[in-house]
């Protein structure tokens, strides 16, 4: 063997093994196949930005999850026997499980298990750059876990900075890790609470000025949106939940002032406890005086976004807030032709292509909203100039009512 093989066989042998992972998925009488596929592909996108590489799903259609494992019986003995055979890391479950359902699944699998919420606060933890979001994350993470310790547990051993192997925990070690566990979340609150504190005090800072958030679906677009607007380089890229924290900027258009924040993006199943341990970021949305909601219209199924994002809204109190839409990505999807270009293309074309037509949407949602939506391309600057010119007559209004004298009698000019 050569030097250089020896080289790079080290170098292999000592290189992190990435994770593999399946996903477990039951399905519910009113759900469709295409719905399906849908919640399963956003789970694997949510477990690739974990650092998971998924390689097989499973599915079950009851009426019910089963009261101890979830599946049946026979779908879990076809999970068990795919995990030995394929040295699986992990099993993802596309629900939240019950304490009894995750320690008899661990049990019964001997491997990582994770539910969505879980899934989604690793993200979280991975993702989160400041000490409130930081703080947020491992208190709901904590919280979350306490009851759902067993001997095979593994996800604390993650945050300690230990590795995936299972350790053999007995009775003693879990209630001393439990009394720890509550030590630290009494810890967690109140440094919560002092930065919540502090967070108050710079919100009440910001009385007078128009304060703009903006919301939708997880990865449709808002940090960029962000970056367009405010000449800033927040992070933005292909995963969910790129931006944890919330993000706050003053910016000037036309002369009026006004704060622009970026917030946690919304996703289908977001639980409870999490929007409850997001409250600072939330309040930067309950706060505000205009949203801007954006949506990603390439996406097949955008108007559940939409709905997902509302309902969300609706939950914190929120929903009542002037809305300006915009939709992102147009540069993904094809318009729809005009008469004489229809008249050109076959049946099959027709029939196979998925045209948008802006009119009808720009019409249906102005109806909704009062606010006409905007369509652009944030990441190629496709209509930034029309996007501009709606949010900052949308900024206007509000500030009229705060300075109602402001604005009257001058002209200005639309910065570049």
């Amino acid at each position: 063997m050569s030097k250089h093989t020896r080289k790079l066989q080290k170098l292999h042998e000592t290189a992190a093994k990435e994770e593999t992972a399946i996903l477990v998925s039951v399905v519910r009488q009113y759900q469709t196949e295409q719905q399906t596929e849908e919640y399963l592909d956003e789970l694997a996108f949510l477990t690739e930005t974990l650092g998971a590489r998924t390689v097989h799903r499973f599915t079950q259609k009851m009426e019910k999850p089963d009261i101890k494992t979830f599946v049946g019986s026979g779908k879990l003995e076809e999970i068990k026997a795919y995990i030995k055979h394929f040295e699986v890391d992990m099993v993802i479950f596309d629900d939240d499980l019950s304490p009894s359902q995750m320690r008899n699944l661990e049990n019964e699998l001997n491997v990582t298990i994770y539910d969505r919420s879980l899934l989604i606060l690793d993200i979280f933890l991975q993702r989160a750059q400041t000490a409130q979001a930081k703080t947020q994350v491992e208190l709901a993470r904590f919280q979350y876990l306490l009851p759902r310790l067993t001997n095979l547990w593994t996800h604390l051993e993650r945050q300690r900075g230990g590795t995936t192997t299972r350790g053999g925990a007995g009775e003693k070690e879990i209630e001393t890790d439990k009394r720890d566990i509550r030590s630290r979340i009494t810890l967690l609150k109140e440094k919560l609470r002092e930065i919540e504190r502090q967070g108050e005090t710079q919100r009440k800072g910001r009385d007078g000025i128009v304060r703009v958030a903006v919301v939708g679906y997880t990865n449709v677009g808002k940090s960029t949106l962000m970056n367009l607007i405010t000449k800033t380089n927040i992070l933005a890229e292909n995963k969910l939940f790129a931006t944890v924290d919330s993000t706050v900027r003053k910016v000037v258009l036309e002369n009026v002032p006004f704060l622009l924040s970026d917030t946690v993006g919304f996703i289908r199943k977001l639980p409870t406890h999490l929007i409850a341990a997001f409250k600072s970021t939330l309040d930067e949305i309950r706060e505000a005086d205009l949203l801007v909601h954006v949506v990603d219209i390439s996406h097949p199924h955008f108007e559940d976004h939409i709905a997902v994002v509302t309902e969300t809204l609706n939950e914190i109190k929120a929903g009542d807030k002037p809305i300006l839409l915009v939709f992102n990505k147009i540069d993904l999807v094809e318009t729809m032709p005009s008469e004489a270009e229809s008249m050109k293309m076959t049946e099959l074309e027709l029939e196979e292509a998925s045209f948008v037509d802006f009119n009808a949407l720009a019409e249906a949602y102005e109806k909704k909203t009062g606010i006409p939506p905007v369509f652009m391309a944030a990441l190629n600057g496709q209509n930034v100039i029309e996007f501009r010119q709606a949010l900052i007559t949308e900024v206007k209004k509000q500030h009229r009512k705060i300075y109602p004298n402001y604005l009257e009698d001058e002209t200005f000019t639309l910065e570049g």
